[in-house]
């Protein structure tokens, strides 16, 4: 899965999965992988401006209708059992905490560590720009905050987000979440549970075939 830590539809997107995989038969089987896609690569690494400001000024819209539009969002993450506080977001560079998640993977808990940094950001309000945030959040999730301190200090796994967003690009990803079943079958958006769930099941049936990726389905975000 392509997500970005500061990507609502990608928490959603998130939570809509493990539903999904709670309700798939072969779940024991399926192994899911953290991709890295940053929304917003030119982002300073700390600002203090709210999000909704930013998205305002990104896409042309009143400040209203992008607090609306915050407010449906809020809802609907509450229908997955997330509690969004999009007023405490503030727009973060979100490279390092990517390198992390791939530190993260070698010690096989990325998905622990991919959960601590969306709840922090979106429940919390955290800043996931910031070092010392970043360290601490990462140490909650499992991960020795030496090597999280190591990682973010230098220049390590740089070469595998990068990988992660070539891939993407010659994949014509887009927006966020983006699902790749099985290396073959791609979903755009944050699909319901059950899309989700008759997915995979396709993709079990099918693994001797070939399916093109879908269309962007409903929450492909190309915003931070």
């Amino acid at each position: 899965m392509w997500s970005d830590v500061v990507c609502p539809w990608c928490y959603l997107g998130k939570r809509r999965l493990e539903h999904a995989l709670a309700r798939f038969d072969r779940r024991d089987e399926v192994g899911v992988v953290w991709r890295s896609f940053e929304l917003d690569p030119g982002a300073p690494a700390d600002d203090d401006r709210p999000v909704v400001e930013h998205l305002a000024e990104k896409y042309d819209m009143t400040m209203e209708h992008a607090l609306e539009a915050q407010r449906r969002l809020t809802g609907l993450a509450a229908t997955e059992g997330l509690d969004y506080h999009l007023d405490r977001t503030r727009r973060a560079n979100t490279f390092d905490a990517h390198r992390l998640l791939h530190l993260a993977r070698e010690h096989g808990i990325q998905d622990r560590v991919k959960e601590r940094f969306l709840a922090a950001y979106f429940t919390g309000g955290e800043r996931l720009g910031d070092r010392s945030t970043l360290v601490r959040l990462a140490g909650e999730a499992g991960l020795p905050e030496t090597e999280a301190a190591a990682v973010v200090d230098g220049d390590a796994y740089a070469p595998q987000v990068r990988a992660d967003e070539r891939r993407a690009q010659m994949l014509g990803i887009t927006g966020v979440p983006f699902f790749l079943i099985d290396g073959r079958h791609g979903l755009a958006g944050a699909h319901p549970a059950e899309q989700l769930l008759e997915a995979l099941g396709r993709a079990w049936d099918e693994r001797d075939g070939l399916a093109p990726a879908s269309g962007a389905g409903p929450g492909a975000s190309g915003e931070s």
